[in-house]
This record gives C-alpha cells, sequence and structure tokens, in this order.
C-alpha cells in the first residue's frame, strides 16, 4: 500500500479510524483544514472518502473529486450519501452492518423500559429533592399486557425481537415484504400494524422513501395507550405531528434517540414530561463503535489492495455487480 492514495476524512471521523488510515493512506481532515480547503488543493486526487454521515455526501461533493473509488461510511445508515451519484461514477459505497445489531437491540430495550416505566423521570425527581420531601412519584405505564410493534424487520429488527421474546410479549412487524425466517405476524400495511399494536419500535433506514411515514395517521391508529420507540432516523417520523400527538393525548409517550434536524431537538418535546430524549447514541459504547471504525478502515484497505469491498451497501451490488473489484 502506498501512502501517494489520498482520502478525505469526512465529519468528524473517530481520531482512531483516522489513524488507522493514515498509517497507509494520506488523510485529510476536514474537521482540521476545512472541507473547501481541502477539494482546492487536494480534490483531482482524493480516491476515497470515510465518513460518519455527518456532513452529506452529496452529488456534486462527488462531482468535485473526479478520482473517487470508495465512500466509507461509519455507521449502518447511509443516507446522507447520494447514491445515485455515486452508482453513475461506479464509485462503491459500504458501511458497517452486524457489528452494531447487538448494541442496537440492548440500546432499543433499554430505551423501551426507561419509556414506559418513566426512569429518567424518576432519577429527576430524587434529584430535584423531592422524593427527600416526603412525595411519591407518579405510577407508571407497564410492559404488562402490550402487544409490541416493530416497523423494519432487517437485521437490527431481528436482534430487538429477539430480545423482546424473553418479556412473553406479542410481537408483529410491518416491512416491505414478508421475512421467510421470522415467525411473527407480518402486517402488509405499517397501518395495520399500527391499528393491531400499542407499541410500536422503528428501525427503518432513512432516505426519500421513508421520510415522515410515521405521520398524524399512524399515531392515531396507534391509540391513546401507544409508546412509539424511535430508534432509526428522525426523517422517518413526521415530528410537529408527533408534538401534536403527544401533547394531546393521541398517544401516550414517546422514546427518541434521533430528530429531524440534530443535534437541534423542538422546544416542545424538551418540555414534554412523557418522552424521554437521547442524543443519537444507540451505537455510543467504546466496544461497538471501535470494531465499527475497523471496519471502515478494512474496507477502504481492501479497496485499494483489489480485493474489493468487505461490506458494500445492497444497491452498489445490484448496480455495479457482486464481484466488485478496483481496475488494475
Amino acid at each position: 500500500m502506498t501512502q501517494t492514495i489520498k482520502i478525505l476524512s469526512l465529519g468528524e471521523m473517530a481520531a482512531r479510524v483516522d489513524a488507522a488510515l493514515a498509517e497507509q493512506f494520506q488523510v485529510y481532515r476536514d474537521a482540521e483544514l476545512g472541507l473547501e480547503a481541502i477539494l482546492a488543493e487536494h480534490g483531482g486526487e482524493i480516491a476515497g472518502i470515510a465518513t460518519r454521515g455527518r456532513v452529506p455526501t452529496t452529488a456534486a461533493l462527488i462531482d468535485r473529486l473526479p478520482k473517487l473509488e470508495i465512500i466509507a461510511n461509519f455507521g449502518v445508515g447511509y443516507d446522507s450519501i447520494d447514491l445515485a451519484a455515486a452508482i453513475a461514477r461506479r464509485v462503491v459505497v459500504t458501511n458497517t452492518p452486524d457489528v452494531l445489531n447487538d448494541e442496537m437491540g440492548d440500546f432499543t430495550i433499554g430505551l423501551l423500559v426507561a419509556t414506559i416505566r418513566r426512569l429518567p423521570q424518576a432519577d429527576r425527581f430524587i434529584r430535584a429533592g423531592y422524593w427527600a420531601e416526603g412525595k411519591a412519584f407518579p405510577l407508571s405505564a407497564t410492559l404488562r399486557g402490550r402487544s409490541i410493534g416493530i416497523v423494519g424487520m432487517g437485521r437490527i429488527g431481528k436482534v430487538i425481537a429477539r430480545r423482546l421474546g424473553g418479556f412473553d410479549l406479542p410481537i408483529a412487524y410491518h416491512s416491505r415484504r414478508p421475512q421467510p425466517d421470522v415467525a411473527y405476524h407480518y402486517y402488509p400495511t405499517l397501518h395495520g400494524l399500527a391499528e393491531a399494536v400499542d407499541t410500536l419500535i422503528v428501525v427503518l433506514p432513512g432516505g426519500a422513501a421513508t421520510r415522515n411515514v410515521i405521520d398524524a395517521g399512524i399515531l392515531k391508529a396507534l391509540g391513546p395507550n401507544g409508546v412509539l420507540i424511535n430508534v432509526a432516523r428522525g426523517s422517518v417520523v413526521d415530528e410537529p405531528a408527533l408534538i401534536r400527538a403527544l401533547e394531546d393525548g393521541t398517544i401516550l409517550a414517546a422514546g427518541l434517540d434521533v430528530f429531524a434536524r440534530e443535534p437541534k431537538v423542538p422546544a416542545e418535546l424538551l418540555e414534554l414530561g412523557h418522552v424521554v430524549l437521547l442524543p443519537h447514541i444507540g451505537t455510543a459504547t467504546h466496544h461497538t463503535r471501535d470494531i465499527m471504525g475497523q471496519l471502515v478502515v478494512r474496507n477502504v484497505v481492501s479497496w485499494f489492495a483489489g480485493d474489493g469491498p468487505i461490506t458494500p451497501v445492497p444497491e452498489i451490488t445490484a448496480a455495479l455487480g457482486c464481484n466488485l473489484r478496483r481496475p488494475a
């Protein structure tokens, strides 16, 4: 491997990833040098991008990198990358699937329990001194008797479902098509699933196809005992509709790890006492972020070694072929 291959590190990539890439490539970090400065001086020679998705990889950016060969995404979601532009240029796109499934499964169950049992609110109750004053924390809702609907039965959805199996709760799901290896009841429409359950866990990918699919109608179908858990993308939920549903009692509560305009969270959500808000930390453990970073590096190294990408996203495999290799 030669350090004459130039890599753009985009969107505050983890330092350990940049360090590992720098052992074999020349790495330019936009967080240090500024994207425009890097493009002006090195844009014509950059062959790879390592990105966290915080800065969109747009068609315009791809156009400014005539030698670009690979975009390695840190994370399973890659909706910040213009796939059509990448495919048109035959640029390979990779992500980090599977290595975060267990972490996301654990995290989602934690958020579900915290939301229904109001654990963060109880913590604040003690810290405010109310318990010491002799006040009693209000009774909460319960998981007992609930029915769970999972929106998106992919890799992560299946792990979440297995975790939920220990709670002895009925589980159903909606996805683009029935999953042959899944025994849970399948609903061909999202509305049908929302009508059938009282707890909706959203694990959909982001992008135009799923934008605002959780809308006012879905929330109304979920009902006044309904709980919404979103660990997918903020874009899949109509945020104003969710705020109205929480304010007027259309649903009972929500647990949110993602938001439409991160890191900005609507003031209305901040003021609601029956919502658990988290700063997009589903995979934020040392263990999982380390192995995600390692997979980013392995994808880049494997590509430039001529061995092909390790985890290309499905659209790339479908468009460019299964045996992707760097041209000799």
